[in-house]
């Protein structure tokens, strides 16, 4: 059984009215654990919307989405909620950091929605496996891009969840960072989590099993 399976899934807003756009034509799609999967495509052909979907933070208007064997949108909006922050980690282009919190506050952060037993180790754990501890302390502006960015997959990957969905992690980063970046979405999927990431980048979509490419909505 597939980890995730998106099946048949559409969005279209205003449907059936003067005026309706279709976000994301519907598609199929079905990662297992372990799988590592890019998905390319010009802009505006729903790449965003598709993984907003898959994990649970955007309904979609027509088609199905299993993940960990549950449909997310049958769930009220605060099983939703606890099940997206036990299942699924985010990582986006602009890090969405808390500015006035440190990296390890940060990477606790969704521990205050979704408690974590061992929540203080797991981030220290964290922090050393992305380079961290030594800036434990400093708040996001004290950072460089790629610290930042660090940080962000970290607090992602606090709840070790089962699904990662990462959109342009490494667009505002240079060669030698966004390396890193790919490297550990790599390891991720080999230790059994699945991996979904938008790119636009070839030498990170060469990284991936396979490669998904939408065509324009």
């Amino acid at each position: 059984m597939a980890l995730l399976d998106l099946a048949r899934i559409g969005k279209t807003y205003r449907p059936g009215q003067p005026g309706e756009v279709r976000a994301l034509p519907p598609l199929s799609l079905h990662l297992a654990a372990g799988e590592f999967v890019a998905v390319q495509g010009p802009s505006g052909c729903g790449k965003t919307t598709l993984l907003l979907i898959a994990g649970g933070l955007l309904a979609p208007t027509e088609g199905r989405v299993t993940l960990a064997g549950e449909d997310p949108y049958a769930l009220s909006p605060e099983r939703r909620a606890e099940f997206r922050a036990r299942h699924v980690g985010f990582v986006f282009q602009q890090f969405h950091l808390v500015p006035y919190l440190n990296v390890l506050e940060n990477v606790l952060a969704p521990a205050l929605a979704c408690p974590l037993p061992d929540a203080r180790a797991r981030a220290e754990e964290l922090l050393a496996r992305f380079g961290l501890p030594d800036r434990r302390h400093h708040v996001p502006g004290e950072l460089s891009t790629g610290e930042r960015q660090r940080t962000a997959l970290a607090r992602a990957l606090l709840h070790r969840p089962k699904l990662l969905l990462a959109d342009e992690p490494t667009g505002n980063l240079d060669r030698e960072n966004a390396a890193v970046v790919h490297d550990h979405l790599r390891e991720i999927a080999r230790a059994g989590g699945a991996v979904l990431l938008v790119t636009h980048e070839e030498t990170a979509a060469a990284r991936a099993d396979r490669i998904v490419r939408l065509a324009g909505a």
